[in-house]
């Protein structure tokens, strides 16, 4: 049976060159880059290799980058240490309603803490209004933290325009890149950005590595207290091996993305159009153009999403129903909810993410694959053939009981 891994916003499979660059450090170069010996000194170089290579793909200096754990971490630590360093200049938070569940989460402790957080919504296809992001700006507000592409539909925001807004007002901003870096170019300073969360794990390197860029100047109170690592902002002995992938992974991205970007949109829109064209009764989700080159949500109305999924898993197609933190739960996904798309279409939805291992054999296996699996699950809807006047192909025991 065939494999067919689509499900890349949940994570990527490990880059073979960043796989050969992290083993030495995970057998032979095995020192605390804390020690002064023999033993940590290449740990040391490596570290300080990674961190070269993870700013020179966002466009920053070496020392505005602290490495953490994952995305998470990083959000948490962005958010909760810049409201911890300004709790004495004022109280008023911004973000939206679609964010990933760790800015959410910060940002809800945070609220019971004593600070105002606004959750800002957005259109029918996911995009910030500005209008209304200027007119939630406060005397208070100390920190806008706004992703910069939806880890679900793949929607860009205008991250630029509140870049500009921010420094307007002097606000600090901060923008979970988590799905951004290394599938779209991203510059720091000309998006005028103060606070930049990555992951190591989106973008072709192992899971338990992340980083955040901090702009100079900017006081950032520590998450985890204890050594005096990453200039003192993040207190644990380096992840050598982990670091050395990211920053290897930066690399590739760096040297990769302009083709990657080329051929991923070409699959993307092949398979989108392909769908559309397929099946009936389906709906993107999400922006049509301002999207990052390899997400595409569309909902299968009349078919029950994780359904559609367990079925394609059983023909060795991996895909998701929204963001992999989220799953498990029968709840509608946040994001479209606040989309405003209906309860019943975003049951139906399913997200697809490639990545740079998937051909133009494995979109066309999807699209020979998917179309009979809606039409079966739909033929026993009731709710479809009342839109479409057909019988519902539904089949009842006998017997009582």
């Amino acid at each position: 049976m065939k494999r067919i891994y689509l499900d890349n916003n949940a994570t990527t499979p490990i880059h073979h060159e960043v796989f050969e660059a992290m083993l030495p450090y995970l057998k032979d170069e095995f020192g605390n880059p804390s020690s002064i010996h023999w033993g940590g000194r290449n740990p040391r170089k490596a570290i300080d290799e990674g961190r070269e290579k993870v700013a020179r793909l966002i466009n920053c200096d070496v020392s505005e980058i602290i490495f953490t754990s994952c995305g998470s971490e990083g959000d948490n630590l962005a958010i909760k240490g810049i409201a911890e360093s300004k709790k004495d200049k004022g109280n008023h938070i911004i973000t939206t309603k679609i964010e990933h569940p760790a800015v959410l989460g910060a940002c809800k402790y945070l609220a019971k803490s004593g600070f105002d957080v606004t959750f800002l919504d957005v259109d029918s296809h996911g995009m910030l209004d500005l209008d209304q992001f200027r007119k939630a700006i406060t005397p208070k507000t100390i920190l806008i933290t706004i992703m910069f592409a939806n880890n679900e539909t793949g929607v860009i925001f205008p991250i630029e325009e509140i870049g500009k807004i921010a420094k307007e007002h002097n606000i600090t901003f901060h923008t979970d890149a988590v799905q951004g870096v290394g599938k779209v170019p991203i510059d720091v300073k000309k998006l005028t950005i103060d606070l930049l969360t990555l992951s190591g794990h989106k973008l072709y390197a192992p899971k338990g590595i992340g980083a955040v860029y901090v702009k100079r100047g900017v006081r950032l109170v520590p998450l985890i207290h204890g050594g005096h690592q990453e200039r003192n902002r993040r207190g644990g002995t380096e992840n050598t091996a982990g670091i050395v992938a990211i920053g290897k992974a930066c690399e590739i991205a760096h040297r990769d993305m302009e083709a990657e970007v080329k051929q991923i949109t070409a699959l993307r829109d092949r398979l989108e159009t392909g769908l559309m064209e397929k099946i009936s009764h389906t709906r993107l989700n999400g922006h049509p153009t301002k999207r990052i080159p390899n997400t595409v949500n569309m909902s299968f109305e009349f078919a029950e999403g994780e359904s559609i999924l367990l079925n394609l898993d059983m023909k060795g197609i991996a895909a998701s129903s929204g963001s992999a933190c989220t799953s498990g739960t029968l709840e509608p996904s946040h994001v479209l909810v606040a989309m405003g798309v209906p309860i019943e279409a975003s049951h139906s939805s399913v997200r697809f993410s490639l990545g740079r291992g998937n051909t133009i054999e494995d979109i066309d296996y999807v699209l020979e694959v998917l179309p009979p699996i809606v039409e079966k699950m739909r033929s026993m809807s009731p709710l479809y053939s009342v839109a479409t006047g057909q019988a519902a192909n539904i089949s009842f025991s006998e017997g009582g009981g």
